[in-house]
């Protein structure tokens, strides 16, 4: 039984109001892509603003249903209400939100999140006019959502480029340490919060998305330009006024070993080092009769096989005959490398110094399984007891 290694964890905002009819779809399909190719964990909350269709109970019924979602509701409507509620709550590592049409293509979320969870960025957002974006949207739309942002770069001296995408993600703790500020509770909170990163000198990471408009949108265009002008307005008001600076926490650089290897490195370290010895001793031995090629060949052979089965056991947990001769043969691939690299190697010394000294040979074989240890401990872990393959065998 291997020990549980606690993963990153990423919660994904939803939010919604009068949603009936593309919910239950839509976050099945977020779900899925999520479940098959997110590497980190997640957790899905749809915030129902205040709905007066079916909104709520499909949420609800979609929380029972699948794994990892979760349903709040709000008395209120307000977007920015919505994701305040969740955020300020939050026991993720990182916060996101995303409209429930998922009108930006999910192949972006990973390099969303990814800067954040490394301690690189302090937010991200997805950015439809950003170099590399690909959008499909009517033309009153684009020309609404250009000028929108042109003010916010030339009046408020904006240097994200899209304030109004609905992808945006940001570490925990530091948009908990933001939202006291933010006042707004509707649209101009995505601005507001951006335009307060960007005054405490905060990191935003940009991502290029594919985006298509959803024909079906219930933003009202008028009021939502009309709020953003006045938002803007006391933005500036309070900019001017000197507000306090608020304490967020500082960018912490996270270097991270992936998921399971902290633990496996040790194991995976200690065995090679009792299978360098073994192969050096037999090594040796068989030299006294036998060519320095043959030698390493059948001293690489024995310590291999010994090598694939004290990693299947100690390394990656994986116990029982199921699967064991597979392993052995697929552990081959890196048998035969080793062996290439370290023939190579000795090929390579006779030929430059003819009539070499054992010991000569013996620094040959241990640099060649040095460049071979590297090699077999990324086709272990990858391809031999990558996590698929070892699904269903006894750990």
């Amino acid at each position: 039984m291997t020990a549980s290694v606690r993963t990153r964890l990423v919660e994904i905002v939803v939010p919604v109001y009068n949603e009936q009819r593309v919910l239950a779809e839509s976050v099945r399909r977020l779900h899925a892509y999520l479940s098959g190719t997110f590497p980190y964990g997640f957790r899905i909350t749809v915030a129902d603003n205040a709905s007066t269709d079916d909104t709520w109970r499909i949420a609800t019924d979609l929380s029972r249903e699948l794994s990892h979602v979760h349903a709040v509701h709000l008395d209120a409507k307000g977007r920015g209400r919505a994701l305040r509620r969740v955020w300020s709550a939050s026991d993720a590592d990182v916060v996101a939100y995303m409209d429930v049409d998922l009108s930006t293509d999910l192949d972006a979320f990973l390099p969303l999140v990814a800067p954040l969870l490394s301690g690189h960025s302090d937010l991200a957002i997805g950015s439809r006019l950003s170099r590399g974006a690909n959008v499909v949207r009517g033309p009153k739309r684009e020309i609404i959502s250009r000028t929108y942002n042109l003010l916010l770069r030339s009046a408020m001296g904006a240097r994200f480029s899209d304030a109004q995408c609905g992808f945006k993600a940001a570490r925990t703790e530091i948009v908990q340490a933001l939202l006291p500020a933010v006042e707004d509770e509707e649209w101009f909170f995505d601005t507001e919060l951006l335009l307060l990163a960007e005054r405490h000198g905060l990191r935003i990471h940009e991502v290029p998305v594919d985006w298509v408009d959803d024909p079906d949108s219930r933003v009202d265009i008028l009021r939502t330009v009309l709020d953003d002008l006045r938002g803007m307005a006391r933005v500036t008001r309070k900019t001017l006024s000197g507000a306090a600076r608020i304490p967020v926490p500082p960018r912490v650089q996270r270097a991270q070993l992936p998921t399971g290897m902290a633990r496996q490195l040790p194991s995976f370290a200690v065995i090679g080092a009792v299978s360098t010895l073994a192969h050096l001793g037999l090594f040796v031995l068989l030299r006294l009769v036998m060519p320095a090629v043959a030698a390493n060949a059948v001293a690489l052979f024995v310590t291999a096989v010994a090598n694939t089965a004290a990693n299947r056991r100690f390394t990656f947990g994986v116990t029982g005959r199921t699967g064991a001769l597979r392993h052995q043969v697929q552990g081959g691939v890196a048998f035969l490398i080793g062996l290439l690299l370290s023939t190579g190697g000795l090929a390579l010394l006779h030929r430059l110094a003819p009539g070499a000294p054992a010991v000569a040979e013996v620094t040959a074989v241990v640099v060649a399984n040095a460049l071979a240890t590297l090699v077999r401990f990324l086709l272990l872990r990858t391809w031999v007891f990558g996590p698929r393959r070892t699904k269903g065998a006894g750990r």
